[in-house]
C-alpha cells in the first residue's frame, strides 16, 4: 500500500532532478559568460598597453604610467584575469565594475548625456556586467575552487 508520504516524495523526485539540472545548466552558463566577458575586456586592456592594434590601430599605446588610462589598462587587464579564472573574482569584478563607471562619468558622460550619444554604452554595460558578476559570483568551475579540492 503507497502512503501519502510516499506519493509526495515520488512526486517531488522529477522536480528535484530538473532542479539539479538546471542549477548545472546554469553553472555553465555562468562559467561560459564570465569567461567570454572577461576575455574580451582584458583584450580592452592589452589594447591600451599597444597590443593588438593599440588605441589608435597601429600600434599606440596609453603612455606609461599616465593615469588614469595606462592604470586603468593594468587594472583592466589583471582585473580580467582575475575574473576569467574565478580566483577573487568576486572583489575583481566589483573594482572592474567601478572602473567603467569612472570612466563612462569621467569620459563619455561629459560629452553627451545618453550612452548612445556619447559613446560609452561598452563603458556602461561593462560596468553592469561586472556588477552583475561581482553579487552573482563566478559560478561553479573556476580555478579557486579547483585549488580548494
Amino acid at each position: 500500500m503507497t502512503t501519502t508520504t510516499d506519493t509526495r516524495r515520488a512526486a517531488a523526485h522529477p522536480a528535484a532532478a530538473r532542479s539539479a539540472t538546471a542549477a548545472k545548466r546554469n553553472d555553465l552558463v555562468l562559467a561560459a559568460f564570465r569567461v567570454v566577458v572577461s576575455f574580451l575586456f582584458g583584450l580592452h586592456g592589452l589594447q591600451g598597453l599597444g597590443f593588438l592594434g593599440g588605441i589608435d590601430g597601429q600600434g599606440g599605446a596609453v603612455p606609461f604610467g599616465s593615469w588614469p588610462g595606462w592604470y586603468g589598462s593594468v587594472i583592466e587587464l589583471v582585473g580580467a584575469v582575475l575574473v576569467l579564472t574565478g580566483l577573487a573574482a568576486r572583489p575583481a569584478a566589483f573594482v572592474l565594475s567601478g572602473v567603467m563607471a569612472y570612466a563612462y562619468f569621467t569620459v563619455h558622460q561629459p560629452e553627451a548625456l545618453l550612452p548612445m550619444h556619447n559613446m560609452g554604452e561598452l563603458a556602461a554595460v561593462y560596468s553592469w556586467i561586472f556588477l552583475l558578476l561581482a553579487v552573482l559570483g563566478p559560478g561553479a568551475f573556476t580555478v579557486q575552487r579547483a585549488l580548494r579540492r
